[in-house]
């Protein structure tokens, strides 16, 4: 009899129990030895999209213990199910009990419908299962015995519920679960996920925190802030940001913000919360020793302000690699404008080469001699010129410079910068001096000049460099047949001469031929000087340049441009050993642009 052959506890481990989206529960199984009786078998075919089947003529569609269903479907036309007092089926009054007809114990379903039916698990009333405990199915605690009727054959059987307050599958060892206790659960399960995460969360940025303030403190963030505020102008200058607001400004550091890759780093642009928008150079990995200097090069420049050197709002030392925030200059550089961009709405006239060229020079001179420290560039060259809103030049990229003190004529390092305005000299010898960044700025009126790059490609296709083709085609052919010919729409070929001439002396193999850079401002500015006022113009130019060059005339032109009070000018000495040039220049000479 099937009654007896129930089996409450399965005989095979790590049984199978999915078949497609369908959950076979216990008592029903998939594999031998995985069912509490054989009946309770099912198959499941046809993967990966599975069938789960009853026998060849009935699939089943859902398995439900706690209300001991079964949805079942059937396969063939008509299908003729048996009921009698050892059936473990019977139909449900759900499902389509109307589409059943029949007497008796032969009912016939119609094929084209689905139904639910109920199940026992035997055919024994409640007090004849419970007396033999080896095969008595309701085996979870909370779970009750619960009979099974139909009303055409009578009682059928017994099947297991969970009490009232509990559910799950009656038929397995703690199957029954407390609702309110699995809500509990559920609710501290979720709490203590939710504390965990926030623990998680806290914990990163606790490490972070640390991780900053470690670099802040290996960048020598405490020595910084110790020089920025004893200096009350460059506290109102420069600010320490946080890594968070360079991240907002920059949209993270997103690849759409970047400006450019120059040859220390990369250039973002950044949005600040005070709206004011900022270039974020994003240093290359520096070494350990380097960090000091960086950090006095960072205090140098937060003391500088000077109308043609990009000024520095500040720097982030949360980082590895420190960065630095720079006020955002619009029009590109000077490279840009003379070799890429053709189309450009500002016509580079001659008037406005020598402008930049003068305006480059007041800032390189304003380094070399400006403060107690010189700073020498290192890297100077037409990309590190920027051009503002109004087209005024800018010297950025400080990234290669170096600070020497004023008792020192040079500094040994190792040789830095871009090839085409790298001095020869300091090439061969590793020594950085101010005649350095002389010669590359020699290269740049060359550029101006020619409108050629450094270095070029000939017509033969053979690289050249510039500063060579100039000097091997000077001796050969007048200038006039080397310039760019816009220049000469509105120079005459004395100006082009003089400037070349200036160019010539700049790129001297030997760094003690070339002129100072305050030399190279001076004579700048006096040939804009007598561009804008033509009556002034020496009989003999050509000597005049030359005297220009000696540092006795150097006083002499600066007497005769600037009347300065000599007392206020001692005054501003004892902060500026350039003599101020900036004021004499920019200021009080009033010169034009």
């Amino acid at each position: 009899m099937w009654y007896y052959s129930y089996n409450p506890r399965p005989q095979k481990h790590n049984c199978s129990r999915q078949c497609g989206t369908i959950v076979v529960p216990f008592p029903f199984g998939l594999e031998e030895g995985c069912a509490a009786r054989e009946v309770f078998q099912l198959s499941c075919l046809g993967k990966p999209n599975s069938v789960l089947q009853y026998n060849d003529f009935i699939g089943v569609q859902y398995i439900n213990v706690s209300e001991g269903l079964v949805g079942i479907k059937y396969n063939s036309s008509f299908v003729e199910i048996l009921f009698n007092m050892f059936s473990q089926f019977r139909f449900s009054s759900q499902g389509v009990v109307s589409n059943i007809f029949g007497k008796g114990p032969n009912l016939y379903v119609d094929p084209t419908e689905s139904a639910s039916v109920q199940w026992a698990v035997a055919n024994l009333t409640c007090q004849q299962a419970q007396q033999n405990t080896s095969t008595y199915a309701c085996v979870s605690t909370n779970s009750s015995c619960s009979r099974v009727i139909s009303t055409m054959q009578g009682y059928v059987g017994y099947r297991c519920t969970c009490l009232p307050g509990y559910d799950g599958n009656p038929y397995i060892p703690d199957g029954c679960k407390g609702i309110i206790i699995g809500l509990t659960i559920g609710f501290g399960v979720l709490i203590l996920s939710s504390i965990v995460i926030a623990i998680i969360r806290r914990w990163k940025r606790d490490v972070h925190k640390k991780i900053r303030r470690k670099y802040f403190q290996k960048n020598q963030g405490l020595l910084l802030e110790q020089l920025i505020s004893s200096d009350e102008s460059a506290s109102e200058k420069t600010k320490i940001f946080s890594i968070e607001e360079l991240k907002r400004a920059t949209n993270n550091f997103d690849s759409t913000r970047i400006l450019g890759h120059g040859g220390h780093g990369t250039i973002y642009k950044g949005i600040l919360s005070n709206q004011h928008v900022v270039a974020i150079k994003k240093a290359k990995v520096i070494k350990e020793g380097e960090i000091n200097d960086f950090i006095n090069e960072v205090a140098i420049l937060s003391l500088i302000n000077h109308r043609n050197i990009v000024k520095l709002f500040g720097c982030c030392l949360e980082t590895e690699v420190p960065l630095l925030v720079y006020d955002f200059i619009p029009n590109g550089s000077l490279f840009e404008l003379l070799h890429h961009d053709s189309s450009s709405t500002f016509p580079l006239s001659w008037g406005d080469r020598l402008r930049i060229a003068a305006e480059a020079a007041g800032a390189l001179c304003y380094l070399h001699s400006a403060a107690s420290i010189s700073i020498f560039h290192r890297d100077v060259k037409s990309s590190n010129i920027l051009l503002d809103a109004n087209y005024t030049a800018k010297v950025s990229d400080f990234g290669a410079s170096r600070s020497v003190p004023v008792d020192q004529s040079h500094v040994v390092t190792n040789v830095q910068g871009t090839f085409g305005y790298l001095d020869p000299e300091y090439y061969q010898t590793g020594q950085l001096n101010e005649k350095s960044d002389v010669y590359s700025f020699g290269v740049v009126l060359l550029e101006l000049l020619l409108r050629m790059q450094p270095i070029f490609t000939t017509m033969s296709g053979m690289k050249q460099n510039l500063c060579t083709y100039f000097l091997s085609e000077i001796k050969t052919r007048p200038i006039i047949d080397l310039v760019d010919p816009p220049v000469l729409d509105k120079a005459n070929e004395e100006d082009i001469r003089q400037v070349a001439s200036l160019a010539e002396m700049c790129i001297k193999l030997k760094g003690e031929e070339r002129p100072t850079m305050r030399q190279v401002e001076i004579t700048l500015q006096l040939l804009r000087t007598e561009k804008m006022t033509p009556s002034h113009v020496s009989p003999d130019r050509n000597q005049e340049i030359e005297s220009l060059l000696t540092q006795g005339a150097i006083d002499q032109v600066i007497h005769a441009l600037v009347n300065v009070d000599r007392a206020n000018v001692a005054s501003q000495r004892s902060q500026t050993s350039c003599y101020s040039l900036e004021k004499e220049f920019l200021s009080s000479a009033s010169l034009p642009r």
